[in-house]
């Protein structure tokens, strides 16, 4: 994956625009940032990925998943984007994306969901 890839996924979600953090491109959803490229150009910073969940996403898929000392104490994982698939990154993305959206949007899109 890339993060053009990325950006696929989500811009067409409700509420996701184009922006920047700490200088790199990121994804904000109402001001807040949804997913960043790392400096490194490879590695995406989730935020919104409980301790629990990234130390296991960490053990169990080292080769995709990080995280560094200057994350260890926040709710985030680094994902390496060229080991990663759509598989994996979507449902993470969707999460965050349902956690920072307005009621409305997260609505409009389940209801659009349904068959």
């Amino acid at each position: 994956m890339t993060f053009d890839d990325v950006r696929k996924i989500a811009l067409v979600w409700a509420e996701v625009e184009d922006g920047t953090s700490y200088g790199s491109p990121a994804l904000k959803v109402r001001n807040k940032m949804l997913v960043r490229l790392r400096e490194d150009g490879d590695s995406l910073v989730m935020p919104g990925i409980p301790f629990e969940e990234r130390d296991m996403l960490v053990e169990s898929q080292p080769r995709i998943f990080y995280f560094t000392d200057h994350y260890k104490d926040y709710p985030m994982v680094l994902l390496r984007l060229s080991k990663a698939k759509r598989a994996m990154v979507e449902p993470l993305l969707r999460r965050q994306w349902r956690a920072l959206a307005s009621k409305k949007a997260v609505k409009d899109f389940d209801t659009s969901q349904k068959p």
